[in-house]
This record gives C-alpha cells, sequence and structure tokens, in this order.
C-alpha cells in the first residue's frame, strides 16, 4: 500500500461525501417535490433554517407566478440568493447555532408577514435544521441574555435533541406548533428536510407545525434554567386542522448516494442503518472497532456525537473533534483513512465543514511541534487540523441533514 493509494482513498472519501450532500440539495428536493404535487392557485411561502435559500429557489422555480409573497430566515453567510425574486421575497439573515438579536428581528418579521396574509391565502412552509435559532419570538417574561444562555448550556452540554426541544418549546412562540397556530385557518403545506433521528417532524426545527408529545424536562436541569421554564409548554395543544407535513430529504437519501458513489468506484463498503446519537466516546470505539474488524472496506456512517465542551472551547466543532480523535487511534504505519463532516457544510461556530484524517496525520502534527492530547483537552481540534492540512472546507451547501462519517484500513 503506497502513498498514492492512500491519496486516493482521500480523494474516494471526498467524493463519496460531496455525493451524499448533493443528494439532498434543498433546491432540487424542494423543485422535484413541488412539481410532482403543484399547489393550486396562488401561495404564500415562508422558509426557515440553513438550507432556506436553496429551497425558496426550488419552490421559485416550481410554482413560478402563483408564488406571491415569501419571507425567507437562514443563517448568516448562507442566504445565497442569487436567483431570488427580491419583487416577491424578503430575505433575513440570522443567528446560529446561539440566537441573538438577529434571531428576534427575524420572530417580528415572521409575526408581521403573517399579519400581513390574507386570511384564505395557502402557505407553503420550508424547514430545514438551524430554524431553532434562526427565528424566535418568546414568551412574557423571556429575554434574549435568557435564550442566549439556555442554548449555550444545551449546546455545551451534549443532550439528545428531543430534550433540547423540551426546553426550547416552553420559551417559545412559534416552536411546538406555534407557527401552525398562527397561521390557522390558512392551508399549510410543510416542506421538511431532516436533521434528526426518525425524521420526526415535531422535532425538526423543534416543530414549528407539529405538536410534539412532551418528553419532560431533562432531570439535571441547572436551578437559573429550570426556574425560566414552566412545566408544560406554553405552545402545548391542538394546532386545529394540522398542516400537510412531507420529508423531502433525510440522512438515509444522503448515505445511499455516497454508498452508491463508492460502490461505483469499486471499493467495497458497508452502509451502517443505525445512526449515531452517543457521546463522542462511544463513537469513536464503534468507529475503531468495526474499521479494525473489516480491513480493505469502507465503513459509512452518519448522525451526529455529542460532545461535552469545556468552558472555553477552543476552534472547531464535533466533526473535527471525531475526526482528530479518530486520527490518534489510527496513527502508525498501517494506512488508513476517516472522514467526518457536516452536510450543511457548518461544523459547530466555524466556517469548515469537518475534516479528513490518515494514519499519518498525527506525525504532521508532531512535526508542527503540536500535543494532540492539549487541543483535544481544549476542544480545539480545528486548530490542530488546520496546521496538518486536513480539513474540508466546502462553504455552505443548500441542505443539512446532520454528518457522514466514514472510515477505511487496508487490508
Amino acid at each position: 500500500m503506497t502513498e498514492h493509494d492512500v491519496a486516493r482513498m482521500r480523494r474516494a472519501l471526498l467524493e463519496a461525501y460531496g455525493a451524499g450532500v448533493h443528494a439532498v440539495e434543498g433546491e432540487q428536493v424542494t423543485a422535484r417535490w413541488l412539481q410532482a404535487h403543484p399547489p393550486a392557485g396562488p401561495v404564500a411561502l415562508i422558509a426557515l433554517g440553513k438550507a432556506a435559500g436553496a429551497m425558496t429557489r426550488g419552490a421559485q422555480a416550481a410554482l413560478g407566478p402563483d408564488l406571491t409573497s415569501g419571507l425567507v430566515v437562514t443563517k448568516a453567510g448562507h442566504a445565497d440568493v442569487d436567483g431570488l425574486d427580491p419583487s416577491r421575497l424578503r430575505i433575513v439573515e440570522s443567528a446560529h447555532p446561539v440566537p441573538d438579536q438577529s434571531s428576534l428581528a427575524a420572530g417580528g418579521a415572521l409575526l408581521g408577514f403573517v399579519e400581513q396574509l390574507p386570511p384564505d391565502r395557502p402557505v407553503v412552509v420550508l424547514i430545514s435544521g438551524g430554524a431553532s435559532a434562526l427565528v424566535e419570538v418568546p414568551v412574557d417574561g423571556v429575554t434574549l441574555d435568557d435564550l442566549a444562555r439556555v442554548n449555550g448550556w444545551l449546546l455545551a452540554n451534549g443532550l439528545p435533541i428531543g430534550q433540547m426541544n423540551a426546553v426550547r418549546r416552553r420559551l417559545s412562540r412559534l416552536k411546538g406548533g406555534g407557527l401552525a397556530r398562527l397561521l390557522a385557518p390558512r392551508d399549510v403545506l410543510g416542506l421538511l428536510i431532516s436533521d434528526v433521528e426518525g425524521d420526526d417532524p415535531a422535532v425538526i426545527g423543534s416543530g414549528p407545525l407539529s405538536v410534539p408529545a412532551d418528553p419532560g424536562l431533562p432531570a439535571d436541569l441547572p436551578g437559573w434554567l429550570r426556574a425560566l421554564v414552566p412545566d408544560l409548554p406554553p405552545s402545548s395543544g391542538s394546532v386545529g386542522t394540522p398542516p400537510r407535513v412531507e420529508i423531502v430529504a433525510c440522512l438515509d437519501d444522503a448515505l445511499v448516494a455516497a454508498e452508491q458513489t463508492l460502490r461505483a468506484a469499486g471499493i467495497p463498503v458497508r452502509r451502517h442503518t443505525r445512526h449515531f446519537a452517543e457521546d463522542i466516546d462511544a463513537v469513536v470505539a464503534a468507529v475503531r472497532d468495526t474499521m479494525l474488524g473489516a480491513p480493505g472496506e469502507v465503513q459509512l456512517w452518519g448522525g451526529e456525537a455529542t460532545l461535552v465542551l469545556p468552558a472555553r472551547p477552543g476552534r472547531g466543532g464535533r466533526n473535527q473533534q471525531l475526526a482528530l480523535r479518530l486520527a490518534v487511534e489510527m496513527a502508525g504505519s498501517r494506512p488508513a483513512v476517516a472522514l467526518s463532516a457536516g452536510t450543511d457544510g457548518t461544523d459547530g461556530p466555524t466556517d469548515d465543514a469537518g475534516a479528513l484524517v490518515d494514519h499519518r496525520t498525527i506525525a504532521r502534527g508532531d512535526r508542527e511541534g503540536l500535543v494532540v492530547s492539549d487541543f483535544l483537552a481544549r476542544a480545539d481540534a480545528g486548530r490542530y487540523l488546520e496546521q496538518t492540512g486536513d480539513l474540508v472546507t466546502t462553504g455552505p451547501t443548500g441542505t443539512n441533514v446532520t454528518d457522514i462519517v466514514m472510515a477505511w484500513r487496508s487490508g
């Protein structure tokens, strides 16, 4: 096995990742669904999430002149407004992953847009991951500082998304079916790109169109947070006639496309149907053990590892931290490659999607005088991987179906 072979495998994993992302790109999946199921007559549009711009382009192409007006709320830097009609569409950029004043401004814009809609105007709502932070109308008594502190605590403590949403819904007029109540009694169609396990519409974007079963609050909330949230969500209860909600893209769509790309290149691959949702230690152990037990075969997973951050984390996100942990496991002379990257093109609060590492990554770091354990302890994997040349940077992708992880070791 030569260095040329390792370089070929690195390219193959990048190509498979790119194919997976392309398969769930927001513009094409939204246009395809609406072309197959065109609404009758004029409709308004609301798009919320990291993929809102891309999904709106697809809706605009499919709906044509029947699209009368729209509000698009997306992450700053993700709007990609080329091709969007400014005479019909208002674009609002907002904050993610922690809400700020722009998130409240986006919430105000959403309330104003709904108030101006004719009461009989059907509405198409496009939702993708990130909507929870990007647009917010807090309940009475909850401030922006409260929202930022709550979201910062939730993100730092590695809670499953269902438990995070149980808290978020109690503080919001939009989550947990709140947007559906605002739009009632209009006919509402929701098209969703799923970034959650199980593709539950009540969980995606904290469920603005759907009322979820309430799992209750996490048991270990700090006192200051517990004092903010009531026992029952203020938005709980019926939304009247439920909106029609359809999933137009999900993680499995991306994984199937990645698998097909590897097979087309003649590379053996095993796609794991169970998605990651464990803490990063468990994910590292699972990837390592599976890779060691099946040399010569690419192992392909999706999902999200959870990560508890230190008080002052460095640069990076869960994918960069996972990739660097895997680089430690692979270090040595036996050729091995691993990729961990977000399908949205951003990993945590960074502009990188993740990283592509190999069995020489740690050796490259050693030559630069980097102590890998120090970077991992600080959650500063991005700074390490920048110096070893292993970051994956795509820019915004127009989708968000969580993360793709691949690992291979030579036979």
